[in-house]
């Protein structure tokens, strides 16, 4: 036991290899641009742009905001691969390494939340008018984040430290999937509450809600609701299945104590992949707010508008380099007519 422990140790606070380094480096800096700007968008959107609020529009609100929280944390985790070198103490370590409960948790049970919004929306179509009081919503997501601070918390004050041993100059914490394995008592709680619930309730909408339609019974439902809902359900599901799956498959086979050495890269790579989900909720965006869809055109069509520009300056500009072609050798300019 105590040599399995030393060697535990030993991994733990190892640095982290230059492949790890490097793809850390490329990822996160491409997640930490792209996600700040597609949910700082929407958060505009959705808190000011947006005039008449809905449960929808409130879910999303939490949602970019969850989305910055992680994302604001990128930063540290980039010095850290590129000095390979934690030079920001031990509190925000525990901290970056606590995101690694705190946002699946967060994420998935307001995925759920949505879910149950399009269910109410299309399968009970007389209760769609309190989906217009946000009253609830609000209520749902308040409770959401004291249920999921609290279970976030303890990984904030636990006594294992396993960069101790290198006087804190590594933060082995931020191998997510790794470190979760610390306390599997209180882990097998949070993966039956905060990752099957939520997908079982997300399953359980869907099914209910596909076959409704495949059955016929859900030509009632205004063509563009059904439109919207079914894409709705298709980005919340790759979501799901791209980010969140892999991240929770490393869990359980840390909690059941099944990984040897080669798990370590699986669970960098399932690392990764949760934080690519910061920048995936631009589909839901994308698919539920018209104006942030609209914002998102205008800077598309702005930048070709640029291009454009930049075109005519640079075709304006050749045109003097072609009439010094005309320009007599004693300096006087030829006479040039101009044909009308």
């Amino acid at each position: 036991m105590g040599k399995d422990g030393n060697d535990s140790s030993e991994n733990f606070t190892s640095l982290e290899p230059l492949e790890y380094r490097i793809a850390g480096l490329v990822f996160y800096s491409i997640i930490l641009v792209i996600g700040t700007v597609v949910n700082a968008t929407a958060l505009w959107v959705f808190c000011l742009s947006t005039k008449k609020k809905t449960s929808t529009s409130i879910y999303m609100i939490n949602v970019a905001v969850v989305d910055l929280i992680v994302i604001v944390f990128l930063p540290l985790r980039l010095v850290y691969y590129a000095q390979n070198y934690w030079p920001f103490g031990d509190i925000l370590c525990r901290v970056s390494a606590a995101l690694s409960v705190f946002y699946p948790s967060m994420a998935l049970w307001l995925f759920a939340l949505i879910s149950l919004d399009r269910f109410v929306a299309l399968m009970q179509p007389w209760h769609a008018i309190e989906l217009k009081n946000v009253h609830k919503a609000l209520l749902s997501c308040a409770g959401l984040w004291i249920m999921v601070l609290g279970v976030s918390a303890p990984l904030l004050l636990t006594s294992d430290n396993l960069d101790k041993a290198s006087n804190l100059t590594t933060c082995a914490k931020l191998r997510n999937a790794i470190y979760l394995k610390l306390d599997n008592s209180i882990n097998f709680v949070r993966l039956l509450f905060f990752f099957m619930v939520p997908v079982c309730i997300m399953i359980g909408c869907y099914t209910s809600i596909l076959s409704s339609i495949a059955c016929g019974r859900s030509l009632k439902f205004k063509g563009k609701v059904k439109k919207v809902s079914i894409r709705i359900i298709v980005a919340i599901m790759v979501q799901v299945l791209v980010c969140f799956v892999p991240f929770h498959i490393c869990f359980i086979i840390q909690v059941l104590e099944l990984a040897g050495d080669s798990h370590r890269a699986w669970a960098v790579a399932s690392s990764l992949l949760l934080n690519l989900s910061t920048v995936l909720d631009m589909a839901l965006y994308y698919i539920v707010s018209q104006q942030f869809k609209e914002r998102v055109i205008s800077v598309i069509l702005y930048r070709n508008y640029l291009r454009s520009r930049r075109r005519k300056v640079c075709q304006i500009e050749y045109i003097p380099s072609a009439d010094t072609k005309n320009t007599a050798p004693g300096g006087q300019r030829a006479h040039v007519e101009h044909l009308h």
